[in-house]
């Protein structure tokens, strides 16, 4: 009997060890359980190091006594739960084979590997400084000197697991000073999507209280940018004067984007901190912007230059969804998310703004091989109500197959997830035409008859006469192209950001190989010797191309990180717990309730 019962203990005993590693194993091969994103938390939150010594800035924001402070009426209150109906966001992906995970985890081993050695390089020789210049091996502080790079960055080392240099950054952080800068003038949108969006997120991720602090900080800095007559933001403030307390004078006319994209970091940190004077601020703006947005010449969308000072968004007639406007469309539906759904307003302005591009910018390409894609384009209305379109797309527009996507499925519209795919695989149809395998700034297209025709046919006649009358037109440019106006790539991250938006809400796995064809052209076409670097000519066929020594944060912020998401189980990060701002920063949607205003966020 004795036998007997130590064999049925041992075969117990290595079923049970069985088990676990058949468990293990099945875990590693099946992204929806969401092991990735528990794993992560565990690694990077386990056994954190002694909090830092925050050193408080040597100027109190939060203090200044404005020339214009709130009006005393009710400030806008903000809900801080989703609503139960909120539908799912990401597509509900199935277990991976063996052979697809492990061709998934090479890529993003490969990606890890890039930003290792170019953060290794921002470390030693630009530590603590907005910027690497990648070439010579210096620095440069383009954004008043307080650590863009490093603050952009912290998400970043946080979603991959580099646990010491995340420490080691928080440590920095927790020493930037916010009352003093290397710039007379500080910039409200840039400061506002990096800085305060970098923050904010890190904080999300790993909950370290120093980077709360230094949020408040800057968010009072911010917040300063609002002393105004009508409490409308500026675009640049003087950093001394704003001080004071005296009144600011807003701008005759600034871009669509810069005061459209104050909105998502200043309600988050409203969410996170419970005061809703960052809110309150930003909801003033954008009422007005909702107000006037049928009013436009071209109604949904805003025209690309606004006056703050007149509180008219209405009267010009150049419009656009690339530069100048770009994250202020895209802020819309992922306010309504932040908000959990119970903001009418942000839900209207998604849908309305989404019709009118669709209708008026968006257009099918002519092809020589047919591809049925999509570019956006420009249109300008003239005074007497005139359009005028312009084929000219942009690499700043890239994002905008992403925000159709999760629009789409956000507010219940399948056919704007649809066109978003079209929208992101035109960008990387475009990435792959040009000899370099990078896409340009900006270039143009010719639109096919009508712009969104089922069956468009190659006429290689009229490809040749209107590439021949456009300016920045040159002989090597692939066919279907027309100009390539400006032919750099700056590393930017708006096309790796439509494929991995499109990608977690259709599980269509083309999306990751043209992601991993884009990575392996941009490593390769941008390396340098300390990092990577913008080229200034992607339709070269050089094979050492010309660069500018210039490496910008989002590199690190946004693109690296893209492409390591759209490699990464679709746990991490899972667009069903965060939104991510226009710098790539997520932030943590707030938990379901059968009510708007449940604190718990």
């Amino acid at each position: 009997m004795l036998p007997t019962i130590r064999q049925s203990r041992l075969r117990f005993l290595r079923l049970g060890v069985g088990l676990f590693f058949l468990t293990c194993f099945l875990r590693m091969l099946w992204p929806s359980s969401g092991p990735e994103s528990i794993r992560l938390e565990r690694h990077m939150n386990k056994h954190t190091p002694r909090a830092s010594t925050v050193k408080k800035s040597s100027f109190d924001w939060g203090k200044v006594q404005f020339a214009y402070p709130a009006p005393p009426s009710e400030p806008s209150s903000f809900p801080t739960s989703r609503r139960q109906s909120f539908p799912q966001i990401q597509y509900a992906f199935e277990r991976e084979t063996k052979a697809e995970a492990t061709e998934r985890e090479a890529r993003r081993q490969a990606v890890l590997g890039v930003f290792q050695s170019d953060w290794a390089n921002y470390r030693e020789f630009a530590w603590a400084k907005d910027a690497l210049n990648p070439i010579s091996g210096t620095w440069r502080n383009q954004f008043c000197g307080w650590s863009a790079t490093l603050v952009d960055s912290l998400d970043t080392l946080w979603i991959m697991g580099m646990r010491e240099a995340f420490d080691e950054a928080v440590a920095a952080v927790a020493a930037i000073d916010f009352g003093e800068s290397t710039a007379a003038r500080v910039n409200m949108f840039e400061t506002n999507i990096r800085y305060l969006g970098g923050l904010l997120s890190a904080y999300d991720l790993s909950k370290r209280e120093v980077l709360l602090n230094k949020a408040i900080e800057l968010g009072d800095m911010l917040y300063a940018g609002f002393n105004t007559e009508h409490r409308m933001p500026v675009d640049f403030f003087e950093f001394e004067k704003a001080k004071t307390g005296k009144g600011l004078a807003v701008e005759r006319l600034v871009v669509l984007a810069s005061p459209g994209s104050l909105s998502l970091e200043m309600t988050r940190l409203s969410q996170i901190t419970g005061d809703n004077k960052y809110y309150d601020a930003i909801t003033r703006v954008m009422k007005i912007f909702h107000e006037q947005q049928q009013d436009t010449k071209l109604p949904g969308l805003w025209p690309k230059w606004v006056s703050m000072k007149s509180m008219n968004v209405s009267a010009r007639g150049s419009f656009t969804i690339a530069a100048s406007s770009d994250s202020t469309y895209e802020y819309l539906p992922k306010m309504h998310a932040l908000l959990g759904g119970w903001d009418e307003m942000y839900r209207d302005m998604s849908l309305s703004f989404m019709r009118a591009a669709n209708e008026h910018l968006f257009f099918r390409p002519m092809l020589p091989d047919e591809k049925d894609v999509l570019f956006s384009g420009n249109m300008h209305i003239d005074g007497n109500g005139v359009p005028t379109f312009d084929a000219q797309s942009e690499h700043l527009g890239c994002f905008i197959g992403g925000t159709m996507a999760l629009g789409g499925q956000l507010l219940g519209t399948p056919a704007d997830i649809k066109t978003g795919l079209k929208l992101a695989k035109g960008c990387a149809y475009a990435y792959a035409a040009f000899p370099t395998g990078m896409m340009p700034e900006r270039f143009h297209a010719i639109p096919c008859n009508p712009p969104r025709a089922t069956v468009c046919r190659w006429d290689e006649q009229t490809w040749i006469l209107e590439s021949h009358r456009r300016q920045g037109y040159q002989q090597r440019l692939p066919k279907g192209f027309s100009s390539a106006v400006d032919p750099r790539y700056i590393l930017r991250p708006e096309a790796i950001e439509s494929l991995f938006v499109a990608y977690r809400i259709t599980g269509q796995k083309e999306l990751q190989d043209m992601a991993w064809k884009m990575f392996k052209a941009i490593t390769k076409g941008t390396a340098v010797d300390h990092g990577h670097a913008s080229v200034l000519d992607v339709t070269s066929r050089k094979s050492v191309l010309d660069k500018e020594d210039y490496m910008e944060s989002f590199w690190f912020s946004e693109t690296l990180k893209y492409f390591y998401l759209i490699f990464s189980p679709p746990d991490l990060i899972s667009l069903d717990d965060f939104v991510l701002n226009t710098e790539a920063h997520p932030f943590r949607l707030p938990a379901r309730s059968n009510v708007p205003g449940s604190r718990r966020v």
